[in-house]
């Protein structure tokens, strides 16, 4: 019966296929059918199905071939994937069959999250439906964007072009409007039950002239593969065998060979592969792969576990506490902001908070709607934070560690892909320089402030561009100097003519200038001033390195004001240029800001005017920071 079976194409990699759509549109029909006319089932599987069928008085179905569960058969419904080999003259293929009912829409991801490009069915009588548009959604948010459309049972809409093209108009306008390149989206009419343009060109519909279903996949371009991504070797136990401490677990994607150094993150502890151990290895193993699960032994004994990803030092993953999620969600109880669960990302677990939900997607309107909870089944975008740093990779850049799924309870409740756009690298290098030695100043803090009348300190001044940070700080600078303090102001700007020049406005150089400057005002505070900083520092965990430097001196203020008031304001024209797409990862249009959770003092400037504002500081100021005016 098999027709294909070229040596050729046996060593070939197989590219997995995931075939979704809403229930009822025939994907289980199809994936038979396209078994059968490429000669890939069994000998004497059909006729096996059709003698159970007319034992069980049942007409036959090509279903059949796949449902591989009692109950699928007794509901008519696919409620599990699987997975079978299925190969072309051209190349081998894993077909995932998901389910396309709404209650299962868990295993659906499951089996797309596996796959490297996807078949969506759609009928041609019903067009596109919640589950169709829901299923295209899962597959743009998983990252799959090689998708070939089977328009099915064409015959029931009298395989009429018109049609083909009506509803073909609307899944290309749905993928389009999801961000899909159209270029690697094909669109086949068939019927999967009678096989036209399954293997073989339809007669019935002389007006169309594209590929059938089998040469459409075969034109799919393989993925990049597990072997040309960075190393990153997941931890999945510390085992101690004779004299040695074995490092186990699976390599997800790239190269490892004895002599490597590797870098451990969170830990950032660093060991050179002494050997690589494997099961039944008869030689010593010099070198090996993504797929292959393994343990090494270090050259010295360091503590790590289960959890940490095994980098090599010149390519490691991002190190965060705090990270975009483009999550689906599952769980029976809403997601709401302020609730815990646990979070699994390759065999590392840890506790996570729901920060913020910045969206939540309609897929039937594709419409983004502010709402602060996630109903279950439904795609959001959302800031979660962990109390300890997590080694991640953005999905587009791995997919092995750029996916994580969600737990309450042991239950899985949410799944979702990392997404670190304005969020930097916290990975934290160190102190570099070697030799150097903290030398302690002969005159107390104490006695400085005393001669001066008042205590030294910093007013961390946070918020958004436009809120009002550097017009409060001059003033309050001018009117404590006239009042006899050794008061002066760090400002954004001023610091980027000089002490920061050299750094932008990536994450990453955001979190470096915040780093100088809390430096530079904790100087200044030791020496008695009152420092008085305008900063946006849009990022939490960046101030809260800035108080631990100083907590004795440091306050934070937060000079609140809302997105639209600040974009009213707008005194530079900068939320103009960054609406335009001049500026790059401007806070509050492209760039997150993360307001402080608990700060000292809020000055809301969108509701009290400057000389109010202003009147709050100088009391604060007073209270905290005088001790006698000279």
């Amino acid at each position: 019966m098999s027709k294909v079976a070229e040596p050729s194409i046996q060593s070939v990699p197989p590219l997995k296929i995931v075939i979704v759509g809403h229930v009822d549109h025939g994907k289980s029909t199809l994936v038979g059918r396209l078994f059968y006319d490429t000669g890939t089932l069994p000998d004497g599987r059909v006729e096996a199905v059709r003698a159970m069928c007319e034992k069980r008085g049942m007409p036959f179905e090509w279903a059949f071939l796949l449902d591989a569960l009692q109950a699928e058969r007794d509901q008519g419904i696919t409620i599990d994937i699987s997975q079978i080999f299925f190969r072309t003259a051209h190349r081998n293929y894993v077909l995932i069959d998901a389910p396309g009912h709404r209650e299962f829409v868990k295993n659906m991801v499951t089996g797309a999250a596996q796959a490297d490009a996807a078949v969506l069915v759609v009928d041609a009588r019903e067009g596109m439906q919640e589950q169709t548009r829901r299923h295209a959604y899962l597959l743009h948010l998983l990252g799959i964007h090689q998708i070939v459309v089977a328009m099915n049972k064409m015959d029931a809409v009298d395989y009429k072009e018109a049609r083909f093209q009506e509803v073909g108009t609307q899944v290309r306008d749905y993928l389009a409007g999801l961000g899909i390149d159209l270029l690697h989206t094909q669109m086949i009419p068939v019927v999967a039950r009678d096989g036209d343009n399954i293997v073989n060109a339809s007669s019935k519909m002389p007006w169309y002239d594209g590929p059938t279903l089998e040469n459409a996949l075969d034109e799919l371009q393989p993925p990049v593969t597990s072997l040309e991504l960075p190393l990153r070797f997941p931890v999945q136990d510390v085992y101690k065998f004779d004299d040695r401490r074995i490092i186990a677990g699976r390599i997800e994607s790239g190269f490892l060979r004895k002599g490597d150094t590797l870098l451990f993150s969170p830990s950032n502890k660093k060991a050179r592969v002494a050997s690589i151990e494997a099961w039944h290895a008869r030689e010593p193993i010099i070198a090996t792969r993504a797929g292959q699960s393994i343990g090494v032994t270090l050259d010295e004994q360091i503590f790590v576990e289960r959890g940490e990803i095994v980098s090599l030092a010149s390519n490691p993953p991002m190190l965060t506490n705090v990270f975009r999620g483009r999550i689906f969600w599952l769980g029976r109880e809403p997601l709401v902001p302020g609730a815990r669960y646990k979070m699994k990302l390759c065999t590392g677990e840890y506790q996570i908070e729901v920060e913020k939900i910045e969206r939540v997607i309609d897929v039937q309107e594709m419409e983004s709607n502010e709402i602060n909870h996630v109903e279950r089944n439904a795609i959001a975008e959302v800031v979660f934070r962990s109390r300890r740093q997590i080694a991640v990779d953005p999905f587009e850049h791995n997919m092995f560690t750029g996916r994580f799924v969600i737990v309450e309870n042991y239950d899985i409740v949410g799944g979702g892909l990392i997404n670190m756009d304005g969020y930097a690298d916290q990975r934290q290098l160190g102190i570099k320089s070697t030799n150097i030695f903290k030398v302690e100043h002969r005159v107390p803090l104490e006695e400085r402030w005393k001669a001066n009348g008042h205590r030294g300190g910093i007013l961390w001044m946070t918020g958004l561009s436009g809120a009002g940070k550097s017009t409060l700080a001059f003033s309050l600078e001018q009117h404590l100097f006239r009042r006899g303090y050794l008061v002066y102001v760090l400002d954004g700007d001023n610091v980027r003519h000089g002490l920061c020049s050299d750094l932008g406005f990536s994450p990453e150089d955001r979190v470096e200038n915040i780093r100088r400057v809390g430096h530079a005002a904790t100087l200044f505070a030791r020496a008695g001033f009152l420092v008085l900083t305008a900063f946006i520092s849009p990022y939490r965990d960046d101030r809260d390195r800035v108080r631990a430097i100083a907590p004795d001196v440091f306050h934070e203020i937060h000079i609140d004001a809302d997105l639209p008031t600040c974009e009213t304001r707008d005194p530079k024209g900068l939320y103009k240029k960054a609406r335009k797409g001049e500026i790059q990862d401007f806070t509050g249009v492209s760039a997150p800001y993360e307001p402080p959770a608990a700060p000292e003092m809020r000055i809301d400037t969108a509701k009290y005017s400057i000389e109010e504002c202003l009147a709050h500081l100088d009391e604060y100021v007073a209270t905290n920071f005088a001790i006698t005016m000279r």
